[in-house]
Parts: structure tokens; C-alpha cells; sequence
């Protein structure tokens, strides 16, 4: 009889594209959602939480530029053929969740969603294959108002989880301006105007003179590979550069400058006129400039937006890995999308909404410094004494009702050097020790965790006897002990 082959144990490694996280990242991301949570909850948005499957019809086409069947999302068959995949935004889920309830939802129907999402895509650097979107959507108002209200919103939420005024700037723009400039071109073949769309998204790493070449006959990349132009005269591409380079002084100039690029087209006119409404919407509110600004050269998103876009950029500098200074950059996206809805339907439904990278946010508030880099750990209840474990729980069980996190050692209490060793490596603030001495003498142990680290580092003998790390005190105090401590470390 053949010798059965040892399967080889598994390795112990996360998927690629994929991370784990731990303790503290956890409770940022938490408190964050929590947060943004709070902002769009007072502006009268409900929760929903939809099926992380959906039916791949319901997801429709994925990503852009991925056209093959099932590409770009994580799909697997049934066994009555049909398809399922893991949703690749939250977007596409509410478009179905609208549909399917339309009758009992009211109108406009206003959510917020937050939650991971799945992408079947080349990870890289910073880019994972899962990772958080945080959403906010108005289904069924076509007035641009909701446009301007998510705006606005967008605006606090940035300040509600620690982005100052002044380290942010929401800028909008509008598809249907875009599309009068396609007029106003002369361009109406839609391979071409999809040339000419790619192109303009290409502004922000090539600039003006680079979209001019691209738009041309082509330019050399920075690897020295020629780049096939679209083929437009100089002539046919003035409108696109009028239109990425129509910023002005303030609002009213942007509009003007927007009016010039577009000529004649009626489709250019209304979405000027919606972008001149937003900001009187937005003025009335008290929303300048220095918050939210009409800017043409937002241009990511415009394949796939219908209206209004608008992004939020963070504008401090930070260093790159090589130490070169870079702005932050966008940390969340969104825009009026009117076409969504209706590949159930059948009928056009007005749509708008905002995407935050909630990931991106996070890492933002580390470089501004305003997220704590370590989460607190529990106070440690230390175990000398077996048989008295009755009694630490009793001690531990205090703590807990006073609001205080804590926990008993559960570890092999033997050699009481390693249970401090764990409470360093959880990070405790407060270790409690009783032995059967202070029992009997109706006192505890406390000791500072935090400040024995600071002694142990830097402090003098003098400066350790006038504030010594660990003392005693009456059991009865222990709580109140604990929490004055826990206090001052704050």
C-alpha cells in the first residue's frame, strides 16, 4: 500500500493585496466612521447596510476601462449558472437597494453607507485589493440644491474628524460644461470624444502644453515612448484648453471664463448655470471659497458623472518616501450620477452622492499629528496568588463598572516578571498588584506603568524617590486611585 503524502502545513501569510489590522487601527477607523457618522446623520441621511454579494447583472460594468466579463470584481458561479460577486463600491448597491424598494422608500431617499469593498485589481504600493469606502447619497432630487447640500457637508465632515479650515479645499466642477466644450469642438464621433476625455484626465500630470500635444498629433512620454495624439487641429482644442485653464480670481470670473469656453452649446449654458447656483446655494450658507470652490480642472470622474463633480483635496504638504515635499492630495470624490438607477427601471433617476477614502483620511490625520499612534491599554491585574483569583476578579469587575478598561492576567502567573512584561506590551497604563501581605493588610500595589517607563529612561535616583512609579495604597481606594492616575497620564 502506497505511503500517503504529508500535506505541507500552510503558510502563515496574508493574501496579497490584502492587510490585516490590529487594536488601535481598528478603533481610529471605528471612531472615524462613528464621527462622519454623526455629520450625516444631522444632515437627516439614514443608515443602510446592503449585502456585501451582489448578482455581477446588478454590479453591471465594474471599473473603468475593464470591459471582459467579471473582471475587476471577485465572482464566482452558482450552481444554476448564475453569477455573484463581491461589490466593488457602494454605489452600485444602492442603485439596486433603490429599485427593489422604491415604493416603501421615500423620495428623495437619502442614505449613508459605510463599509469595505472589494476590488479585483494589480495591488501596489498604498493600494489594496479591500479596503473602506464611506458613502453619502440623494436619490430622486434633480434640483442641483442636493449637489450643493453634499458639498457642504463634505466641508464639515472634513473639520468634524480634524481637518482644519484652511487644510482642505472642496473643489466642483460640471460634466455638462465639459460637454458643451465637446460642442463647442466640433467633436461628435464618441471614440474621439472618449479620446479627447482621457486626455483632459491626463491634465494634472502633463499640463497645459502637455494636453495641447495630446490633443495634437502626440508627445513623447517621460520614458521616451511616442504617445498617438488624437488628431485635433488647434482650432478644435482651444475650447479644452479655455476650459482646464478657465480658473479665475473668485467665482464669478470662473463662471465668465466657463461661458467663453463653451460658445454657443445650450448643454454648456445649463451646467454653468447649475455651477453659478451651487455657489449662490453655498454662499448663502456661509461656505466661501476658502472651503469650497468652483475649480474646472476637476476633472477625474467625468466619464461616469452626469452633472456636478466635485472633490476634496487636502492641501498641506507632507514628504514622499525620497523626502521630496507633495501635497496630500484628494481624499474624497463624488458627483451627480442620473443614469444609475435606470438600468433597472428603465427610467431615469436623478442621483447624488460623495465617496470618502476613509483609509487615506486616517493616514492624513497621522501627518497632521492628530491621531493618537498607540491606543491605551487595560489596566493590568496582576496574579500573585492563585487561590485568590475570586478576589482580582472581584477587583477587576470594579474597574469595569467604573468605566475603566481593565483585565486579570490569565497567563501562567509563576514568574511575575513576565506578567509586567505582557502589561508593557499591551501597552497598560496601571498595573495592580496584591500579594497575600497587602490582603492581610487591607492595601494594594498601583503601579504607573507610564511614569516607571519615564524613570527608567531619564530620571535621576532624587527624582525617583520624589515620585516614585509604584506605591501603596488602602484597597477601598482602588478605583479612585486608578482613575487619578489614569487622569494625569492624559
Amino acid at each position: 500500500m502506497a505511503k500517503q503524502k504529508k500535506q505541507p502545513r500552510p503558510k502563515a501569510i496574508t493574501p496579497k493585496g490584502f492587510r490585516d489590522y490590529f487594536g488601535h487601527e481598528v478603533t481610529e477607523r471605528a471612531e472615524m466612521l462613528q464621527t462622519i457618522a454623526g455629520v450625516y446623520h444631522r444632515y437627516g441621511f439614514d443608515a443602510l447596510e446592503s449585502s456585501a454579494v451582489e448578482t455581477v447583472e446588478a454590479l453591471g460594468k465594474f471599473l473603468p476601462d475593464v470591459d471582459r466579463p467579471n473582471e475587476g470584481v471577485f465572482a464566482w458561479q452558482e450552481e444554476d449558472e448564475s453569477w455573484l460577486a463581491l461589490r466593488y463600491d457602494l454605489t452600485a448597491p444602492l442603485a439596486r437597494v433603490y429599485a427593489q424598494y422604491r415604493n416603501d422608500l421615500p423620495t428623495p431617499y437619502r442614505r449613508y453607507a459605510m463599509g469595505p469593498v472589494w476590488r479585483n485589481e494589480k495591488p501596489g504600493p498604498g493600494r489594496f485589493r479591500q479596503f473602506y469606502q464611506c458613502d453619502a447619497d440623494t436619490v430622486g432630487a434633480p434640483s442641483v440644491a442636493a449637489d450643493a447640500e453634499i458639498c457642504a457637508m463634505l466641508s464639515d465632515t472634513l473639520e468634524a474628524v480634524g481637518i482644519a479650515r484652511g487644510d482642505y479645499v472642496v473643489r466642483v466642477n460640471n460634466r455638462k460644461v465639459l460637454n458643451g466644450v465637446l460642442e463647442a469642438m466640433g467633436v461628435a464621433d464618441e471614440g474621439q470624444q472618449a479620446a479627447v476625455l482621457r486626455t483632459i484626465d491626463k491634465f494634472d500630470k502633463v499640463g497645459e502644453a502637455g494636453v495641447r500635444e495630446l490633443l495634437g498629433k502626440g508627445r513623447l512620454d517621460a520614458s521616451g515612448a511616442y504617445i498617438d495624439g488624437v488628431g485635433l487641429s488647434e482650432t478644435q482644442a482651444e475650447p479644452v484648453i479655455a476650459f482646464l485653464t478657465s480658473k479665475g480670481a473668485d467665482a464669478e470670473a470662473t463662471l465668465a471664463n466657463l461661458r467663453a469656453a463653451i460658445g454657443e452649446s445650450a448643454v454648456g449654458a445649463e451646467g454653468v448655470a447649475e455651477l453659478e447656483l451651487i455657489a449662490a446655494l453655498l454662499a448663502a450658507q456661509g461656505y466661501g471659497p476658502d472651503r469650497i470652490e468652483i475649480d474646472p480642472s476637476v476633472v477625474r470622474g467625468l466619464g461616469y458623472y452626469t452633472g456636478p463633480v466635485f472633490e476634496a483635496e487636502l492641501t498641506f504638504e507632507i514628504t514622499d518616501e525620497k523626502g521630496r515635499p507633495r501635497q496630500f492630495g484628494s481624499v474624497a470624490g463624488g458627483g451627480r450620477y442620473d443614469d444609475l438607477v435606470k438600468r433597472f427601471t428603465g427610467q431615469a433617476v436623478p442621483a447624488t452622492g460623495v465617496s470618502i477614502g476613509v483609509d487615506r483620511l486616517l493616514a492624513a490625520l497621522h501627518e497632521k499629528g492628530r491621531v493618537r499612534t498607540a491606543e491605551r491599554g487595560p489596566v493590568v491585574v496582576t496574579v500573585m496568588d492563585r487561590e485568590r483569583m475570586p478576589e482580582y476578579q472581584t477587583m477587576v469587575g470594579e474597574l469595569r463598572q467604573a468605566g475603566i478598561r481593565a483585565e486579570v492576567y490569565l497567563g501562567n502567573p509563576k514568574n511575575f516578571g513576565n506578567q509586567l512584561k505582557y502589561a508593557d506590551k499591551r501597552q497598560s497604563p496601571v498595573a495592580v498588584i496584591e500579594g497575600s501581605d497587602e490582603a492581610a493588610r487591607g492595601v494594594i500595589q498601583i503601579k504607573d506603568l507610564v511614569l516607571g517607563a519615564q524613570i527608567a529612561e531619564s530620571a535621576t535616583l532624587e527624582e525617583w524617590k520624589e515620585r516614585p512609579s509604584q506605591f501603596e495604597v488602602p484597597r477601598s481606594e482602588l478605583v479612585a486611585k486608578v482613575r487619578e492616575i489614569l487622569g494625569a497620564q492624559d
